[in-house]
């Protein structure tokens, strides 16, 4: 039995249908809206109640958990706490002043102190995680390749920040770089300057990122937001990566003469 720790976005969505047609499961809903609340396996939890999710876990026998989807940083003022909560929380939030992945971090401590193993979502989808190698008809020119080198080094710099894992170069300078408000946000600070695409999007894993959760995630909607942003492609790490709906992503960059580069 795999207990599926799921927050927001798409990607918990993708990894339940994989999961559901080989594996015995339970889904622990940490999302705002109950979006799997119609699974008959699922439990709508808050994040303060970690006496009820470690109660799910063990009275269902998981000794092993997944954590798929963004989990951010709790709202003291609405959160319903239990008493492992009241125990745990001190420490949550002191990790959530780094940033939504420290959270995470923080969680898989507690788990593993209630000898709860964390596994990694690439053990399941293996497919989705992309290796090196340039995947579309367009290719990095020399401007494109000093915005990547830009960038790079921007990621580099930023290292001791958390909830840096993106950054937008252009003309080799840093126009955006990741926030706590995540990759969606940052892209929508770029203007769009000429009708030509010009600036390149880089998301790499943060350097002491815990390689379980929380990789860098991007998809047609990413691909989307950076032709309306101006952007002409998009660079990620080799195998650190989730990459989603990856055949319209690359029919899309093709059509609009984008690249996507894994290095």
């Amino acid at each position: 039995m795999i207990g599926l720790i799921f927050g927001e976005t798409e990607f918990p969505k993708y990894i339940l249908k994989k999961i559901k047609k080989k594996y015995k499961y339970i889904i622990i809903d940490l999302t705002k809206k109950k979006i799997f609340k119609k699974d008959k396996n699922s439990y709508s939890v808050s994040i303060g109640q970690f006496g009820k999710i470690l109660s799910i876990l063990k009275s269902n026998r998981c000794k092993k958990v997944l954590f798929a989807g963004k989990v951010s940083k709790p709202n003291l003022k609405s959160i319903k706490l239990d008493l492992k909560g009241i125990f745990y929380m001190p420490k949550i939030l002191k990790s959530s002043k780094l940033g939504d992945a420290a959270i995470l971090k923080q969680i898989i401590k507690i788990f593993k102190t209630e000898k709860i193993q964390t596994l990694s979502s690439n053990k399941f989808t293996p497919e989705i995680s992309l290796s090196k190698g340039n995947y579309t008809i367009s290719k990095p020119n020399i401007s494109d390749k000093k915005d990547i080198y830009c960038g790079e080094k921007a990621l580099k710099k930023s290292g001791n920040y958390n909830y840096t894992q993106g950054v937008v170069c252009r003309n080799n300078k840093v126009v955006s770089l990741e926030g706590r408000g995540g990759t969606k946000k940052m892209i929508k600070k770029v203007k769009k300057i000429n009708k030509s695409l010009n600036g390149v999007l880089i998301k790499f894993p943060k350097k002491k990122q815990d390689l379980r959760v929380d990789l860098p995630t991007v998809g047609l909607q990413t691909l989307k937001q950076c032709k309306s942003a101006g952007l002409k492609g998009i660079v990620l790490k080799h195998r650190l990566n989730i990459f989603l709906d990856k055949r319209q992503s690359i029919q899309f960059a093709n059509k609009n003469k984008m690249f996507i580069l894994i290095k």
